[in-house]
Order: structure tokens, then sequence, then C-alpha cells
């Protein structure tokens, strides 16, 4: 089992037996290269922690467990796990700043508590066999290790991803294979087990936010983040950093350069086809803090190739080629010989910075005078090809943007467009596969039980945000295109906007100043407005994309591809042939170029549900099985 998981840590290999107990580790040794081998236990023996991931304040937390009469034998972050749960309890995770996946074994009392970061950085998934045996893992390849633990696609899993693209925890596209959610804890004793949540998103009521000037928010922000990126560089081994040229890389990137390290190495993916390319801002951020920086040019070609390895490591379906170019990036990290990365994901999350936010504002505004003629003409200041395509395309994208207009009641409105276009994508499956996963209805059950209540009584950009960051974050973001791709070289990102004192003060900011009219992360740009070139704070946003269609030219020699072979879809027989070859006839008319959006999701949605058959239910072409 912990072979399956040596990706994520190939220094060392860890193993503690008790009774009716065994537990394992993989170590990328980062901190304490010497003395931090897992497992780790307290002074008698009694508590042993295993963990992936890093507790970032664990200078801090260590000093203050020393006063209160704890003995360490090791300087590593992970004895600080085991002190901090003698003296708290399972409350110990309270005081943990970090991201990580964490198993304590107390063996006086027959113990095991399982807990996860707040956001949902590091991945932790278990299953209970039918003899009792309970089994946990950072990845689900390896509880399929496990002789009794076979892998079978859910139809549940795949009607939520296939609706809102992510499952909805403790759902996985995996029967009997449970996530713990971000933010909660498990605990396992006398044969009984629990779950308790410990943190939760939460923001002011809609008309409760502090009236300060922006300058106050700005000042907290820029202490804040400092000592994020601060903490996030501790360190036995070099960190660098990833640079995309957006605003929220260039900041991170620039406060290390400027406060911290002067020799920091950069590094960011380039794309041969234009339309995705950032390469010219990535220079000029480059030339503006003089980094020692590395680029990788990712195609056509490399993007279809490394997609059967992306699926391996993302271990769901994806309707986005958009991990791939990022796997083949950390790669480019590894063959540098560095192990861990700063990274700016969760700034847009966190300060506003994603389209579907200002279209959410400007759906709004629209849907108080529905007829207007003005008001939609606002959407194309978010995106340039309704401008373009004004004469011929003006009645399809209003009515495509106008849908459920007035319907501003819903918890989920920001997101409904999407994920109704997204839905569309599962006529693709046999009818029988489609009866089996139920309707969007099933779906939107399941999430509401999951979300927050209360939620009806945020500000409209606050529910967005919200979603953003309880699904797509730890279900999307993090889980295929962050913590999944990085690991798969053996890589550990970390992530400044991350830390739960940013994101805690973050909802705490009066939406005026996320996005001012419709200039998203207002309050980011100002703030670091003499760290970054002026063309980089006031640069278009370009949402990081990646080709789809081009990679999958049927038969391009690439595993991926061959997933589309009439033979491999009748035999998988998840999805119907017929419209599997209309698909692939359009492709193949277009060259991979002008294919609509619903027809790229549909093309990679089809391609990695039937990679993920092949290499976990037969058990064939993936990495280690």
């Amino acid at each position: 089992m912990i072979h399956a998981l040596r990706h994520r840590g190939p220094d060392d290999f860890g193993f503690y037996f008790a009774k009716g107990l065994g537990l394992a580790q993989s170590r990328l040794s980062i901190i304490d290269l010497a003395g931090g081998k897992q497992p780790i236990h307290n002074e008698d023996k009694t508590i042993w922690v295993i963990f992936n991931g890093e507790i970032f304040n664990y200078i801090e937390l260590g000093e203050a467990l020393r006063k209160k009469g704890h003995r360490f034998y090791t300087k590593s972050d992970t004895e600080v796990i085991v002190h901090a749960y003698e003296e708290y309890g399972t409350d110990f995770v309270q005081h943990l700043n970090g991201q990580f996946a964490i198993a304590i074994w107390d063996e006086k009392k027959r113990k095991l508590v399982l807990t996860r970061d707040r956001v949902g950085i590091r991945p932790l998934f278990y299953t209970r066999l039918s003899d009792g045996v309970f089994l946990f893992a950072s990845e689900m390849k390896a509880l399929f290790r496990h002789p009794q633990a076979a892998a079978e696609i859910d139809p549940a899993g795949l009607n939520q991803i296939f609706t809102i693209w992510v499952n909805i925890p403790p759902q996985t596209v995996y029967k009997n294979v449970q996530e713990l959610p971000p933010g909660h804890t498990m605990v396992i004793e006398n044969g009984r087990q629990s779950t308790q949540k410990y943190w939760a998103l939460s923001y002011p009521d809609a008309n409760d936010y502090d009236d300060k000037p922006l300058a106050y928010y700005s000042k907290k922000l820029k202490e804040l983040l400092y000592d994020a990126v601060t903490l996030r560089l501790r360190a036995d081994v070099p960190v660098a950093a990833y640079l995309s040229g957006g605003i929220d890389s260039s900041i991170t990137s620039a406060l290390v350069k400027k406060y911290h390290n002067n020799n920091l190495i950069t590094f960011s993916v380039a794309f041969k086809d234009a339309g995705y390319d950032e390469r010219g801002y990535q220079e000029e951020m480059v030339n503006f803090l003089k980094t020692d920086h590395r680029i990788i040019e990712a195609d056509y070609t490399k993007i279809g190739h490394a997609f059967s390895d992306v699926v391996w490591y993302a271990e769901k379906p994806m309707i986005r080629t958009a991990p791939a170019p990022l796997y083949i990036l950390s790669g480019l990290v590894r063959e540098n010989n560095i192990k861990v990365v700063l990274t700016g994901e969760g700034a847009d999350e966190v300060f506003g910075g994603y389209n579907i936010f200002r279209e959410d504002k400007v759906r709004r505004f629209w849907a108080r005078f529905p007829e207007s003629r003005l008001r939609p003409l606002l959407l194309s200041r978010l995106y340039p090809y309704i401008q373009q395509n004004m004469r011929q395309g003006q009645n399809f994208w209003q009515l495509f943007f106008k849908k459920n207009l007035q319907d501003t009641g819903n918890p989920y409105y920001s997101h409904l467009l999407r994920w109704t276009n997204t839905a569309q994508v599962k006529k693709f499956f046999t009818p029988e596969m489609q009866k089996e996963m139920g309707g969007e209805e099933r779906v939107f059950a399941e999430l509401d039980a999951y979300v927050e209540k209360d939620m009806m009584r945020w500000h409209p950009l606050s529910r967005a945000q919200y979603l953003e960051m309880v699904l797509f974050m730890p279900g999307y973001l993090l889980s295929s295109q962050g913590d999944r791709m990085m690991m798969g070289h053996s890589v550990e990102g970390r992530f400044p906007y991350l830390d739960h004192r940013v994101v805690e003060f973050a909802n705490t900011i009066p939406p005026q100043y996320k996005i001012k009219v419709l200039n998203e992360k207002y309050i980011l740009k100002k703030t670091y407005a003499d760290l970054v070139p002026d063309s980089i704070v006031n640069r278009d946003k370009q949402p990081y994309r990646a080709p789809i269609s081009q990679c999958f030219i049927p038969d391009n020699g690439s595993a991926a591809s061959a997933m589309l072979r009439e033979e491999k879809i009748k035999q998988y027989d998840y999805f119907d042939p017929k419209a599997v070859n209309r698909l692939i006839a359009k492709v193949e008319r277009s060259g991979g170029k002008q294919m609509a959006a619903r027809d790229d999701m549909a093309l990679v949605g089809i391609v990695s549900t039937q990679l993920l058959h092949q290499q976990f239910v037969e058990k064939k072409s993936g990495k280690q099985f």
C-alpha cells in the first residue's frame, strides 16, 4: 500500500505495528532531514503519528509545548503534532498552521485520530471492508492495493462530477471509498467512528461589514501575507516559486525576492499555442525581479501524452486538460532538484479574481431590468469574444447568459449557468448509465446537505466565493491541479494565500474592495502596486486554460487518445458509441480547432473516465499496477 504512494515521499519509508494496527508513511524529506523519520512518538511511546504535509508554525508551537514540560527528540515539525495532541487532545488541530493529513494512534485509549487541513490542500481517503477492517490513505490507489478493496466506479460520483465538476465529500467516484472533508477530524475508538467539523468558512452578513477605509484592510493584508510567505519558506532544502505572469504569483515571488531570498529560482509553463501563452508577462516579471528562471513549453502532443499520468495521479474524471501542463511543469521542477515551490493558488478564490464573480455581478445588475439592451453589453468587458462575434453571435450569447436570469434568490445562482452547461455532457453516457447516475436534482439535494445553511445571509459575492472555496478549491484546483500534479513528481506546493489566517481575514473585507465596479482583486492590486510593475497589476485577466481537442486527435499515439477507439468505448460500456463517434467526427473535421466548450468538456470527460477504468478497475497501464 505504501509503495503505491512512493511518489508522495520517495526519500524514506517508515512503519509501526501494534495489535490490530499498521501504520506506514512515505517521506519527502524537507525539515530535519536526518531526524524527522516517521512514525514519530511521544516520550513513553504510547502515542504515534504519521502525516503528509507541513506544520509551518512548528517552531513557535514547539517552544510553547516545551514550556509546558514536553520533551522533544527531533527538530522536525512532525513531533509537535504528538505533543500538541498530548496537551490539547483532539483540539490540537486548532493550534496548527499548515497543510496536512494526519493520523494519530493513541495506544492507551486504542484510539485512531484522522484529521485534514482547513481548506483541503492535502487529501485523505478511507474505506471499511466487509470484515470490519478500516483502511485510510492519502490517495485512493493505496487502498486498492489491499486485496479486499477493489475499485468500482460509482455512478453517483460520476453524476456529481459531470454536473458540478467535483465530488461532494464524503462521496468519491469509487464505491465504498469516502473522502474526509477539509476542516474535519475523524475519531475511531472502541469500534465507534465519529466525524466532527473543526473549521468552516464564514462571512459577515451582507450588511454587516465594518465601515473602514481600504488603507486599514491593506495594512492588515500586508502583515498577514508577509508572515504567511515567511512561514512557508521554512525548510532545510531550497524553496523555489512558480511565476505564471499573473499578479498572484508575482506578488508572492516579489515578497520572497525582496525580503528573504535574493537568489530565488522561479519556474513557469508556456504554451506553443499563442492563445494560451503568457510568457511575455512571465519574462517581464523575471526581468523585473531578476530571478533564476526556468521555463518549459507545453504543446498539444506533450499534453496529450501526459494526460494518462494526470488521470492516474488525480484519480477522478475531469473536464479540463489544465492539470496536464502543471504536471509537466512539476517535472521540470524535480529535474532541477527542487522539492518545494510557492504558488499563487487561492488568491482568485479569496480576493474575488474569477470572471464568474464579475459575471454574477453583471447578471444581477441586468436582472433588475431584464429587457435592457445596454446592461448585458457589460459582459463583453469580461469576455472579449462577445464583442468580436457581436454580429453573428449576439442572440446566442444573450440567450445563454439570460437563462434563469431572474432566479437571483437561488443560493447557487453564480454557478448555475456553468453547471447546467456541464450537465449536458451526460448525454454521451449510455442510457443505462444515465439511469444509474440519476438527475441533477439528486446532486443538488446532496449539495444542499453539504453547504452552510445560512449562506443566503451573505453578500452575493461571498456566496460565490464560498462555493469556489468549499467545492472547486479542494475538489478540483488542489486535487487535480495543485497537490496531485506536484506530488506526481515528488514536489511539495505551498500556498501562502491559503494560510487560514489570510482566508479568515479576507472574508471580512467588504466586497467593494474585492471587486470595484468590474475591477477584480482590487485590494491586492492597490496593496502591492509598489511591489509589482503596473503592466502586471493592470493587465487584463487571462484565466489559466490549456488546449483540449487538439491534444486528443484520434490515434495520435497517446494512451489517452487510444481510449476513444470504438472497441474501447464498447468494452468499458460507460458511453454511447454512436454519440462518441459523432463527437470524434466533429473533432476530425475541425482539426480540434473552434470546438464548442461543451464538446471540449465531453471529450476530456470521456477520455478521463475511460482511463480511470483502465488504470484502476482493470488495473492496467497505471504507473504502479
